[in-house]
């Protein structure tokens, strides 16, 4: 049984919710430097003569990187997620495990090891927009990411105890559950509002997850 609702209680029970604005801020954050950057760019290398048209690009253009961002959420998780971790982590594991405290995290370290995540991620998402055009890029996006964010958040939580190498070879023991864990996240980051939630509610699943199936 996957721990959906042991997931859903954890909210509250393990006091979670000053994690989930810090979660939603830092993503609203990111895409206010996207649509900044995507608009300095476009009137850097785009210019007409016509105020109405520079002013007509100009929203296209942040309009179109709020979408590129949204669709963008499942590369950036692990990252906004790594940020507070450690902390969530502990918080659920004080509330629910308590014997099992001791930590093998390493927050530079796993930071450095988010962002390249996030720059492999982002890659192979750009790589498979040619499939968009072609009427399967959708379906190859959900494969794909959930293929990724099953994993990272798997290490993410065993790594917090056995640190990420280990966690990545005991992994491969669970990989169709984790597989499904990354399909459930990866489906959430489609439900508007819902999607801001995944880091976390990704972090507390494979929490309880490492802590019920594996510990």
């Amino acid at each position: 049984m996957f721990p959906m609702l042991k997931t859903v209680k954890s909210f509250k029970e393990a006091k979670l919710a000053k994690y989930i604005v810090y979660d939603i801020l830092i993503f609203i954050v990111i895409v206010v430097l996207f649509v900044f950057l995507s608009i300095f760019l476009k009137e850097q290398l785009i210019h007409f003569e016509d105020g109405w048209l520079n002013t007509l690009t100009s929203f296209l253009s942040g309009s179109l990187s709020v979408v590129i961002s949204w669709f963008m959420l499942p590369t950036l998780m692990p990252l906004i997620s790594g940020i507070f971790l450690e902390m969530v982590i502990k918080n659920v594991e004080d509330r629910y495990y308590p014997n099992n405290s001791k930590s093998e995290a390493r927050f530079w370290p796993d930071i450095i090891h988010d962002i390249k995540f996030t720059i492999y991620s982002l890659f192979l998402n750009i790589l498979i927009i040619p499939l968009y055009f072609i009427g399967i890029g959708f379906i190859v996006a959900i494969l794909l990411n959930s293929y990724l964010l099953g994993r990272e958040f798997f290490e993410a939580a065993a790594g917090y105890h056995i640190g990420k190498p280990k966690a990545k070879i005991l992994g491969k023991k669970y990989k169709t559950k984790i597989y499904t864990g990354g399909l459930v996240f990866t489906l959430i980051t489609l439900v508007p509002v819902l999607n801001l939630f995944v880091p976390i509610i990704a972090v507390v699943w494979m929490v309880h997850f490492y802590n019920n199936k594996v510990v």
